[in-house]
């Protein structure tokens, strides 16, 4: 996560939330004083650290107090974190939650996070300490995924699916690169997005949590401690296994991704989980899911720019292109959006990806 290094505290929220704690500062020795910018966040929650300690009573602790004002979902935080936890997943505990507000008060998985190990053990070429957090990952996914049960969270169902593709279309063609999109493109958008819809409606359906990365993913006792949960959805198999992999933030060679993906498929596999018997299906649906979710995040971050004034997320726009152009070019079905990709990417640089 990134630390903002400044903000301005004094609006009408803040001040609310430092009432709220104040109500709660004795049960949980609170210092509402304390309070600091703990990490900065993609929607319009903030994330805020102050001394206290933890429910149990076992010493002096830091706390996080959430600010999430509706309709950020605290109501659904604190269902899937008591799922997560039944489910042996490493998470905060809610010790104090005014729904109607927007306010929590959880503990605190500290600021180790695997984004800074991972990035420290790639600079390093360690690739030992970044396949043991990998696998120790895929292990706690594996955990939530064994307590899926059907009609318990909101399906990622196919007008989902196509919704969030369309966010490309709209403010990554239209908004960021100024381009009309004309009936062929129109044409040969609908026929890719049918095309990954039915791929991932086919795959076994599980828990998924939409945003396992490895900024949101701590170095915790035990790890990994599991953070932005309050989006998960029963969907894809594959969906948040290639989601760890294939990130904003870092890329990896083949061989390890590989790597860690054999590694999923085969304990997926021995803990009775419904992945594809093949390993080549497994990998050319988790290929397709991923796909679904570069091209979602492509206009995902262009709206987060052009509508929140979060610029920073641009830098990234290479990075999907690049996943997506090399998972299109690899199966026939897909070749034309390839070409799409390339004919964009090609925009995309003459006027720049960040201003």
């Amino acid at each position: 996560m990134t630390l903002p290094s400044t903000q301005d505290f004094t609006d009408t929220r803040l001040s609310l939330l430092k009432a709220w704690l104040q109500s709660h500062a004795a049960r949980h020795a609170l210092e509402p004083d304390t309070l600091v910018p703990a990490s900065s966040d993609a929607s319009f929650r903030r994330y805020f650290r102050l001394a206290g300690k933890a429910a149990q009573g076992n010493g002096a602790a830091t706390l996080i107090a959430v600010d999430a004002p509706p309709p950020e979902k605290c109501r659904e935080f604190a269902q899937i974190a008591q799922l997560l936890a039944a489910a042996g997943v490493h998470v905060p505990r809610v010790l104090e939650v005014d729904f109607d507000a927007g306010f929590m008060l959880v503990t605190d998985l500290g600021t180790a996070s695997y984004l800074g190990a991972l990035t420290d053990a790639q600079a390093a070429g360690d690739t030992r300490a970044a396949r043991a957090l990998m696998r120790d990952a895929l292990d706690a996914l594996i955990r939530w995924q064994l307590s899926s049960r059907e009609d318990v969270l909101p399906p990622f169902d196919e007008a989902f699916l196509h919704r969030e593709m369309e966010l490309m279309p709209e403010w990554f063609i239209g908004r960021h690169l100024g381009r009309e999109v004309d009936a062929a493109t129109r044409a040969l958008l609908d026929r890719t997005f049918a095309l990954l819809i039915a791929s991932a409606r086919a795959q076994p359906q599980s828990f998924m949590l939409r945003d396992f990365m490895p900024r949101n993913l701590m170095i915790a006792e035990p790890n990994p401690g599991v953070l932005d949960f309050q989006d998960a959805v029963y969907g894809p198999i594959t969906y948040d296994v290639v989601s760890l992999l294939r990130d904003a933030f870092l890329s990896w060679d083949e061989e390890f991704e590989l790597d860690c993906f054999a590694y999923y498929w085969e304990r997926a596999k021995k803990a009775g989980l419904p992945v594809d018997a093949d390993f080549g299906e497994f990998y050319r649906q988790l290929e397709w899911m991923g796909l679904q979710r570069h091209i979602k995040v492509l206009g995902l971050f262009c709206r987060i720019n052009y509508r929140d004034g979060k610029a920073h997320y641009m830098n990234d726009l290479p990075r999907f292109i690049g996943y997506g152009r090399k998972v299109a070019e690899r199966y026939a079905p897909l070749r034309g959006f390839a070409k799409l990709l390339d004919d964009l990417d090609g925009r995309a640089q003459e006027i720049g990806y960040t201003f």
